[in-house]
């Protein structure tokens, strides 16, 4: 996936199209962006904003603001962010810390060396990747809960474009939300579905030549997809 954002969603490509879903993007259109929503904590994750660290001017094309997070959360002095930190630092809305599959995740995405970290430049990219999305899951969630329950995840999939079924939302309900009578997904969890449902989608797309929607794999090759999109 791209790094950066493209229509309908972050780092999305073209829309799945049929037989996958509808036409469009992936994810429909941009969400408001900026608009206020129940997670009116200040500070781009809704956690408590930083005091700006002390010493050194942001480099040539990072935002200040983003430069001053990156010192904050950059906890080891490294000058990168490791997993670890960027997992300290991002909450949902019921302050609970992102899990670690989608901080790394996002790491891969913006480490332009390889190196199981990134640095200022790819953390001040993510920071407007996880804007993007914060705004995205306000759009869907309709309720304004904080979270995206089992019809706004079904809503927000046919939005996107995609054709699945409700069987396919619960089967995701009880994967990732915390269990309880209403389940429900966090930020974080609606961030790596998003990102895997693409990334799979364009495997997918690769494999069906003519969009018929079924494909003839062997085992090696659904294991090579998994491997490559998956982990």
């Amino acid at each position: 996936m791209a790094a950066f954002p493209g229509q309908g969603f972050p780092g999305a490509g073209p829309g799945p199209g049929a037989p996958y879903g509808g036409g469009g993007g992936p994810y429909g259109q941009p969400g408001p962006y900026g608009q206020p929503g129940p997670y009116g904590q200040p500070g781009p994750y809704g956690g408590p904003q930083p005091a700006p660290a002390p010493g050194g001017a942001a480099p040539p094309g990072v935002d200040p603001e983003a430069f001053s997070w990156f010192q904050a959360v950059d906890a080891d002095g490294s000058g990168f962010i490791s997993v670890r930190e960027l997992k300290q630092a991002l909450v949902n809305s019921n302050w609970s810390t992102f899990n670690d599959e989608t901080c790394l995740l996002m790491i891969n995405m913006f480490d332009r060396t390889r190196s199981g970290r990134i640095d200022v430049y790819g953390f001040s990219a993510l920071l407007r990747f996880i804007q993007q999305w914060r705004n995205l899951f306000q759009q869907y969630d309709r309720d304004q809960s904080g979270s995206i329950s089992f019809s706004e995840l079904q809503q927000a999939f046919s939005q996107m474009g995609y054709n699945l079924s409700p069987q396919f939302s619960q089967l995701l309900l009880a994967r990732y939300a915390q269990r309880s009578p209403n389940p429900s997904i966090q930020l974080d969890r609606f961030i790596q579905i998003c990102m895997q449902l693409q990334s799979t989608t364009d495997a997918f797309r690769e494999k069906d030549t003519g969009l018929v929607g079924n494909v003839r794999l062997s085992y090696e090759d659904f294991l090579t997809m998994v491997v490559t999109r998956m982990l």
